[in-house]
């Protein structure tokens, strides 16, 4: 069964080092990082909280990045698609022989945080094994399974799905709205406030599983 988890690799021990010392105070925020060759991956990055002269400045230094080209400016964040050459032999060990897919990655400057999409959770133990082997730092932080049924593809529980679909579909979101908390939780036989706990939780759970790529909430 395919397995989400997040997991964190320390700054020093993954690539860009170099360019993250330089600028503690920027972050970085992948939205894929794919195979480039055989020993090189390719991602999209995001880099915020740091000017491009002073950011291109130190990839055109930084071993890791072997090339890079700007992609996007928006004066407060830039895209850029790099090429990464070092430090990199634990994703390529995930992409390739293991088949993940590390569907985005962040860092702060002390740490990469990861969510990777493994094709089963023996995948999960190898890359365990392949890191204790090869003396690297692989903290698992959360992991979850993934099954056939809707809910359990955005991380949700089936009680929280339920709410939420009804929801939208009674059209408690629209504006105006066309039904309130009480007559949606009578539907559902459960109590107002049952139901306002699992539309908020649930919605927690979209936001970190689709749009939030920075660290879990608590640590």
């Amino acid at each position: 069964m395919a397995t989400v988890t997040r997991a964190a690799i320390p700054a020093d021990e993954f690539a860009l080092r170099q360019t993250l010392g330089d600028h503690p105070e920027a972050n970085f925020e992948c939205e894929r990082i794919v195979e480039s060759g055989n020993e090189a991956v390719m991602p999209l990055i995001w880099a915020r909280d740091v000017g491009r002269e002073e950011l291109e400045s130190s990839l055109d230094e930084d071993p890791d990045v072997k090339e890079y080209s700007l992609l996007a400016d928006f004066g407060t964040e830039m895209l850029y698609r790099m090429v990464w050459v070092d430090h990199v032999r634990l994703v390529m060990e995930m992409v390739t022989t293991l088949e993940a897919t590390v569907m985005n990655a962040y860092s702060d400057g002390t740490e990469w945080e990861m969510r990777i999409l493994y094709p089963n959770r023996d995948a999960l133990s190898k890359t365990n094994e392949f890191c204790e082997s090869h003396g690297l730092t692989f903290e698992v932080l959360h992991v979850r399974e993934m099954d056939g049924e809707p809910s359990g593809r955005f991380g949700l529980t089936q009680e929280q799905y339920v709410a939420l679909t009804n929801a939208c579909e009674q059209g408690y979101y629209s504006v105006p709205r066309e039904t309130d908390l009480d007559e949606l939780a009578e539907q559902l036989d459960i109590s107002h406030q049952a139901l306002s706990e699992r539309l908020r939780r649930g919605t927690e759970v979209l936001v970190e599983e689709a749009l939030l790529v920075g660290p879990l909430s608590g640590r």
